[in-house]
């Protein structure tokens, strides 16, 4: 979405925590050097974060000889265009990069962002093909009679596509700014984003020195928001999915039960989903994090937790069940 290679390994298909894995992520080329693994290599995986596999080790002593060194490609494997190095990654130049442009609209949809209901990867991807779409403000003007025409469209399904994009068109502002794909900011930055400048047209208008002065916003992160708001291909973006009729909510003012206090969620909940949970947290004043450190002050725990929990037990972080977890944010 933000035009960033992602090297990922192919793996044969493994059962990992009840769930089949086929792929894993590498995340960058100097994780693929720490880790020397090559093409053909025996790996080592686990699911980071409960979610996301990743590889941690190569099995040297099973290599055949056949196997070889992996590289970066110089130019975009979707659209050919020379890549260009930040730091530790690599990323495709081009703004209309079609590859680009699909991992957009699928974070755009997403549960973290505008949570639009019967819509994933394969139907925006068939919008695409059928040029019913180009970007994320034509989803918002679809109507029935666009869809019943597209092979695996009923009337219902129609309708119910459109009574969702519907739905989603009232976002809080929070949601706003996530499924922007700003780079840097994920959803706790959002939030604080959101917090602080209240509208998004505050936050448009908002000086380089105004994002550093915000608590968890470093220079990195200010630039990049910073820059994504000068760039005219994103002010049109906005000004397009304003005239598409989205209604941004002003984020609730938060109350101060949790303030201050940081959460890690790990296994699956039984009565909300992970961002439902996170979202109840933002709303006490309390922040969540992907990752357990000395500074978490709670874990809650699910069904079948992860390596967090291990973690938190290792560093002595305060584990709580989901119950308890309901009683706090009550």
């Amino acid at each position: 979405m933000t035009g960033k290679l992602t090297p990922v390994a192919l793996l044969e298909p493994v059962k990992l925590g009840g769930v089949t894995i086929s792929r894993a992520t590498l995340h960058n080329a100097d994780e693929i050097k720490r880790l020397g693994v090559k093409i053909g290599d025996t790996v080592i995986i686990k699911r980071a974060g409960d979610v996301i596999p990743e590889v941690i080790r190569v099995l040297t002593s099973l290599r055949t000889g056949k196997e070889k060194t992996f590289q970066m490609p110089s130019h975009c494997p979707a659209c050919g265009a020379k890549v260009i190095k930040q730091g530790v990654d690599y990323f495709c130049p081009r703004k209309n990069c079609q590859a680009a442009k699909k991992r957009f609209l699928y974070h755009f949809v997403s549960k973290k962002a505008f949570n639009i209901e019967h819509l994933g990867p394969k139907i925006i991807d068939h919008l695409l093909e059928e040029g019913l779409i180009n970007e994320a403000s034509d989803l918002f003007l679809l109507k029935k009679g666009d869809l019943i025409p597209l092979e695996r469209f009923a009337e219902k399904s129609a309708e119910n596509l459109i009574a969702a994009i519907e739905k989603s068109k009232k976002i809080p502002l929070g949601k706003f700014i996530t499924a922007l794909a700003i780079r840097h900011v994920g959803e706790e930055t959002a939030a604080d984003l959101a917090n602080h400048f209240l509208s998004i047209q505050n936050l448009k208008k908002a000086s380089l020195e105004d994002l550093e002065r915000i608590p968890n916003i470093g220079k990195i992160v200010a630039k990049s928001i910073y820059n994504w708001f000068k760039e005219k291909t994103n002010l049109k973006l906005l000004d397009n999915l304003l005239k598409a009729g989205i209604e941004i909510l002003p984020p609730l003012k938060p109350k101060t039960k949790l303030k201050g206090k940081t959460f890690v969620l790990t296994g699956s909940l039984k009565t909300m989903t992970r961002e439902e949970a996170k979202e109840k947290i933002r709303l006490l004043g309390g922040s969540t994090s992907s990752s357990v450190s000395k500074v978490t002050d709670f874990v809650v725990v699910g069904e079948k937790p992860g390596s967090k929990y291990e973690k938190a037990k290792k560093l002595g972080v305060k584990i709580i069940s989901e119950n308890e977890f309901l009683k706090m944010i009550e």
